[in-house]
């Protein structure tokens, strides 16, 4: 009868720790990964909140998560875009977080709200699209800072906000009025 306690526990432990090996997660990344270098608090606290609150739906490799397909058969419904190929801007990010995404359905209308969006949003400005493919053109590819500094609404055709295949409708917010009252029709920040 002891025998067998043991032999249980034995394999309990052994799968406890395949199960641990080859995990990634935030804190792994800024222990030995992408993150290491990051001194940024509201960067490191947008990751955290990032896998906690976006990992089921979204994959994106510096945060550790899996949530979207890499393939088209494998897609599920709730998958969001991979963010490891989309780059995306400070704006596009508090717009979808506030609205829901871009089409509502699937996505909770904010999800993250005030500091947290905020935080969500300098993260992902910096850590999204790094395994996109290199643009022909260096101007159809903003740098992170670029992406960090563009804090208005999408905008209808831009193509760095809505790439081909990302499933977002290129005239979408096009001659709407922003439904923030800290931002104009032009993305301006009011005081």
């Amino acid at each position: 009868m002891q025998r067998r306690a043991l032999t249980t526990l034995g394999a309990l432990a052994a799968a406890l720790v395949l199960a641990s090996c080859g995990s990634e997660s935030v804190q792994t990344n800024i222990d030995n990964g992408p993150l290491k270098g990051e001194k940024n608090p509201v960067v490191l606290k947008g990751a955290n909140l990032f896998a906690e609150r976006c990992s089921g739906c979204h994959t994106l490799a510096v945060a550790g998560t899996q949530g979207g397909a890499y393939a088209i058969k494998d897609r599920e419904r709730s998958d969001g875009p991979n963010f490891d190929l989309r780059a995306e801007t400070k704006g596009s990010v508090l717009y979808a977080l506030h609205n829901g995404g871009y089409s509502g359905a699937i996505m909770p209308a904010n999800i993250a709200v005030g500091d947290d969006a905020e935080a969500i949003a300098e993260f992902l400005c910096r850590y999204t699209g790094l395994k996109a493919k290199e643009s022909s053109s260096p101007a159809d590819r903003p740098t992170a800072a670029q992406r960090c500094a563009d804090v208005g609404p999408p905008k209808a055709g831009n193509a760095e906000q809505t790439p081909a295949g990302s499933g977002v409708p290129e005239t979408e917010g096009a001659g709407q009025e922003s439904s923030n009252p800290q931002q104009g029709s032009e993305g301006d920040v009011r005081p």
